[in-house]
């Protein structure tokens, strides 16, 4: 786990850096479910993809980036409309935060519309709205670590939030971002 396989529930995401290495981690894998009596569904396998759609990610040796379809529903999305309608979208939105630098200071719009009793949608909230759509619908794609080389650090804070980039060879690998209250 964490060296060349990754598991959600039900879904095993193995990844390797050659094919020689792949049949090694997909061996290794299939013994542990033979171990511990687990079974797999072949119709629903796929085995050696240069790229592949987890958990809404799309992961490929390029990196980690946006599924692609969420991408265009982000796209269509209407200017919220209700409560509801803003807690859906800031909850899509935040599953994709790590693609965003200073989400949290974007978002806060959209976070001040739920509190109260009345729905009021503002100028501002909808400024928030389309700034998040923006930046989902061109998010980077985020490097894979690679141990060996070197990491940096890019730090920023601001009135309403604190962020950083970690970065490697000029490349974004996470994005995190830290929404401060009053």
């Amino acid at each position: 786990m964490g060296k060349f396989v990754v598991v959600y529930f039900d879904d095993i995401l193995v990844y390797s850096q050659s094919n020689k290495e792949h049949i090694n981690h997909l061996r290794a894998v299939f013994n542990t479910l033979l171990e511990e009596k687990l079974y797999g569904n072949l119709k629903k396998c796929e085995f050696f993809q240069p790229s592949v759609i987890f958990l809404g990610f799309v992961v490929s040796a390029e990196g980690i980036k946006v599924d692609e379809s969420k991408i265009e529903a982000i796209k269509e999305w209407r200017s919220p409309r209700s409560f509801h309608d803003v807690r859906s979208f800031h909850g899509l939105a935040s599953f994709y935060r790590r693609f965003i630098q200073g989400f949290s200071s974007i978002a806060a719009p959209l976070t001040e519309c739920l509190k109260g009793d009345k729905f009021e949608w503002t100028p501002v909230a909808q400024a928030s709205f389309e700034r998040l759509k923006e930046c989902l619908s061109a998010a980077p794609v985020l490097a894979l670590p690679d141990f060996a080389k070197m990491f940096e650090m890019e730090c920023d804070a601001s009135g309403v939030g604190i962020g950083g980039v970690l970065l490697q060879e000029g490349r974004p690998i996470c994005v995190a971002h830290h929404r401060t209250y009053r």
